[in-house]
């Protein structure tokens, strides 16, 4: 057991003791002039010296955090002699002026945030000359372009420590991207990180940088300026509250969050929005179910394998793991997870500490998160969290980019893969996916979508893998599966593998595989039970055969070994159906696998799935979610 895993995180102290224990291994790796931290060889797209900066600045918001609540740390001096040389323009180590849209300007967010939390460490103990160094390096970013996404809170964050340290600020500057913030709110607590143009991302909704940057910065902005702008911080609390409520969603009952989206690498930064809700104050739920979320969460963490041989938090997600990576990760970028401190700031007499650890509140079965657009279902006995997913809007910047947001179904168990190699089912990352080709070999998924949608536990898109076929796919959530609807019309023959969930395993002994010649595909290891079941046999759309696939080495994000069940055909007509039900959990999960569900075409536009022989879903012509039975709509609804 790791030193990590060790620390029983049930309190205050606790969590203090899990700061020091994150950032010891850090100041080892201090340059000679304390501005740059190497925390290893991996570069990101910006090069050095932002990557270093990373390295420097990171750790700050755990170490503003504990200092703000009082805690003790020695090593303060690095930090300080760093700050001293790097905003030194005469020194070998000074940080640069940043440039339009430039990764410095992001971590200039940590000084603003240190500067109005912890002055006491990060302001008052350096020198003038430093003092005014400072202030004119972070000041910088009031003059230069950012991307018009969360980006823009940097700005804010700056501009606040400043403004609470009695220095020049842009009040112009805060107003307008505050403003321009707002209008990437989407309702319900919900927001898109910014517009689709150039320099602007493109609307992504459902990924962690609604909670771990949007709902963060804006509650920090909340507690600190609230005075000062009382109506703007009153909005963020009722934000942050309707958004706790979807976001609870998202995490299981042992602590893990689902993986989903980008930016993976930064851990339990997925679960700083619940230190947030104390920080602010917002009781968005009762302080032990929040406490509960908070510290389950870095106890799942901690038990995880993603520490170097020193200490040192690697990239990757459940293991050190470069396949998964961002093009923008450097080895100081993990530390964004000490985002996860901000409640240290708190005295230990604040209810969130006071509180007894609750466990998850009861929800219901299936909830359709409208504002992610995404269908979140929890396992009746597991509590476990699988989100249905019609494909997000996300442009081909981020690196494996239709496998973090556009896969059919996401697991807390199961998690995903991405590419490690060719197109292929063994090394394309294709579990959760229905992957077409049109020579047999090289195969094609579903990456732009259109016409995405959620309804009552539905999920539909229509997408193009070639211009001249057109798939339209119907996600359908059951309590601890779900069922695939695919219509597909081609110009061309096409082949096609459809993969379920991928389990982990550690050596091929410990894993079993069965493809039956009734259309079942099972996987079993240690990890959980994977199954498909073929569910539109023979007809226009020909017969699919199961077969079990080994997923390339260190492709899976929470297994460096993983295996799915698969679903292979030929299709030769020019608009066909395909169908199945996927489903898994624990090693004993539905020894059933689906067999209670029946699909029925009538005609060229019409869909009907049974469930038990009664009508459950069903699609009368064109697109959309379709409609469900009352039945099915009932069981949805209850709560576990």
């Amino acid at each position: 057991m790791s030193t990590f895993a060790r620390n029983p995180l049930k309190t205050r102290d606790d969590v203090q003791r899990l700061v020091h224990e994150l950032i010891e291994p850090v100041t080892a790796h201090f340059s000679p002039g304390r501005a740059q931290v190497m925390l290893g060889p991996n570069r990101a797209l910006y090069g050095d010296p932002a990557g270093l900066l990373e390295g420097f600045a990171r750790p700050l918001w755990g170490l503003a955090s504990l200092a703000a609540g009082g805690g003790k740390f020695k090593h303060w001096d690095l930090w300080r002699t760093g700050i001293e040389n790097g905003t030194n323009p005469a020194h070998p180590e000074y940080w640069g002026e940043p440039g339009d849209y430039d990764q410095r300007s992001v971590e200039m967010g940590a000084f603003g945030a240190g500067l109005a939390l912890a002055p006491k460490e990060l302001w008052e103990k350096l020198s003038k000359t430093t003092q005014a160094r400072l202030v004119a390096w972070i000041s910088r970013i009031n003059g230069v372009q950012l991307v018009q996404s969360n980006w823009l809170f940097f700005r804010v964050l700056v501009n606040l420590g400043l403004r609470t340290r009695g220095q020049p600020w842009s009040a112009e500057r805060v107003e307008a991207d505050l403003a321009k913030l707002d209008t990437f709110y989407l309702g319900n607590g919900w927001y898109e990180d910014g517009a689709r143009a150039a320099h602007l991302r493109d609307g992504r909704t459902g990924d962690y940088y609604v909670p771990m940057a949007f709902h963060f910065y804006a509650l920090i902005y909340a507690r600190v300026a609230g005075a000062s702008d009382p109506v703007r911080a009153s909005r963020y609390l009722e934000r942050a509250r309707l958004f706790a409520g979807d976001f609870v969603h998202y995490f299981s009952a042992d602590g893990a969050a689902l993986p989903f989206g980008r930016s993976l690498t930064y851990r339990f930064a997925q679960g700083a929005f619940w230190g947030a809700l104390a920080f602010a104050p917002v009781e968005a739920m009762p302080w032990p179910v929040v406490k509960g979320l908070y510290l389950r969460h870095l106890r799942w963490w901690m038990r995880q394998p993603i520490f170097s041989e020193t200490g040192l938090l690697t990239i990757g997600y459940a293991y050190p793991n470069l396949a998964m990576a961002e093009s923008y990760n450097s080895s100081g970028s993990p530390y964004w997870a000490m985002k996860a401190f901000l409640p240290l700031a708190l005295p230990e007499s604040h209810p969130f500490w006071r509180a007894e650890e609750a466990p998850l509140p009861l929800r219901p079965v299936v909830k359709t998160l409208l504002g992610a657009r995404l269908v979140a279902v929890t396992d009746p006995q597991t509590r476990e969290v699988t989100a249905i997913n019609p494909g997000q809007e996300v442009g081909d910047w981020p690196r494996h980019a239709p496998q973090k947001y556009s896969k059919f179904a996401y697991s807390t168990r199961f998690g995903f893969s991405v590419p490690v190699s060719s197109a292929t089912p063994q090394e394309g990352g294709f579990d959760s996916m229905l992957a077409l080709s049109d020579d047999g070999r090289r195969f094609r998924v579903r990456e732009q979508c259109f016409d995405a949608q959620v309804k009552d536990g539905v999920a539909y898109s229509r997408w193009l893998p070639w211009a001249d076929v057109e798939v339209q796919t119907w996600l359908i959530a059951a309590e601890s599966s779900h069922v695939r609807v695919h219509r597909v019309r081609s110009a061309r023959k096409l082949w096609s593998f459809e993969g379920g969930f991928a389990a982990g395993y550690v050596g091929r002994a410990d894993s079993k595989r069965e493809a039956r010649e009734d259309g079942v595909a099972v996987v079993m290891t240690p990890f959980g039970r994977s199954w498909m079941r073929d569910l539109v046999a023979g007809g226009a759309g020909g017969v699919r055969k199961a077969v079990c696939v080994d997923l390339g080495v260190s492709s899976h994000v929470l297994f460096s070994l993983s295996v799915m069940p698969g679903l292979r055909g030929e299709h030769v007509a020019e608009e066909f159906w395909v169908a199945c039900v996927a489903g898994g959990g624990a090693e004993n999960a539905d020894a059933g696998r689906g067999a209670d569900f029946r699909v029925e075409l009538e005609g060229g536009a019409a869909c009907r799935v049974l469930r038990a022989g009664a009508a459950w879903w069903s699609l009368s012509e064109g697109g959309g979610c379709g409609e469900s039975s009352e039945a099915r709509l009932s069981a949805l609804r209850m709560g576990v």
